[in-house]
């Protein structure tokens, strides 16, 4: 089964009377349990891309499929339900909320999205802030962690609601490199520990060095793919 399945997508923006063609007649398929990158200059349309992907908006035209489910089909609230229960999402800036700790950070989407029972929700965060390395610092606040501590956070709240899917949009942009790659080391262990499968959208060639595969969009057009060095190689 393919897990994400483009064809010729595309997305238009109407800026007043002006139309910005952010995505292209873009056309691919990731199977499950990837680790891959979508790699450009700003302006190339990934941002836009996972968006799309995040069912956080619809394509102009062509067709997205996530997990088997057309995502221009999707109404606002099936669009919630779906990300809640196959998606999780990693960002540059963390986004922990400060008031909450550690514990509460990645218990949260259990208690808002999927509204898990008390004792599943604590062996599930409990396991993976175990898995991160975090489980010693559970109470601590994000004001009392280091950057890449906040980022291994976000990694365990990421897969507490067992997504088969994770997008990470510039997950090492605040990093420094020797955390940057202990980060992605502990995504490409997540990968494989949870069989999920990773997106990333980067200009970090930390990153590219690391992922399966690298897809390249340029001015919105997907203009390469190659095999990363962490690739399969068949």
């Amino acid at each position: 089964m393919i897990l994400v399945n483009a064809k010729s997508l595309t997305k238009v923006y109407s800026l007043g009377e002006i139309k910005v063609e952010a995505l292209k007649s873009v056309s691919f398929e990731i199977e499950p349990s990837s680790f891959i990158s979508f790699i450009g200059p700003s302006g190339s349309g990934k941002t836009t891309l996972l968006n799309l992907i995040g069912c956080l908006d619809k394509p102009t035209s062509g067709t997205l499929e996530v997990s088997g489910r057309n995502t221009a089909d999707l109404t606002r609230e099936e669009a919630a339900a779906f990300r809640g229960k196959n998606l999780g999402f990693i960002f540059q800036d963390f986004n922990l909320i400060p008031v909450l700790t550690v514990y509460e950070n990645v218990e949260y989407p259990l208690l808002i999205v999927q509204n898990v029972p008390g004792e599943e929700r604590k062996e599930r965060v409990h396991t993976l802030l175990s898995t991160v390395g975090m489980i010693d610092q559970k109470n601590k606040y994000p004001d009392q962690i280091s950057g890449g501590q906040k980022q291994r956070v976000a990694v365990a709240r990421a897969l507490v609601t067992n997504p088969r899917l994770v997008l990470a949009d510039e997950p090492t942009a605040n990093l420094d490199s020797k955390t940057a790659f202990m980060v992605i080391d502990i995504m490409r262990q997540m990968k494989e520990e949870f069989d999920v499968t990773f997106i990333f959208s980067t200009h970090d060639p930390k990153i590219v060095s690391e992922v399966e595969t690298v897809y390249t969009l340029h001015d919105g057009v997907l203009t390469d793919r190659k095999e990363g060095k962490g690739g399969r190689h068949v």
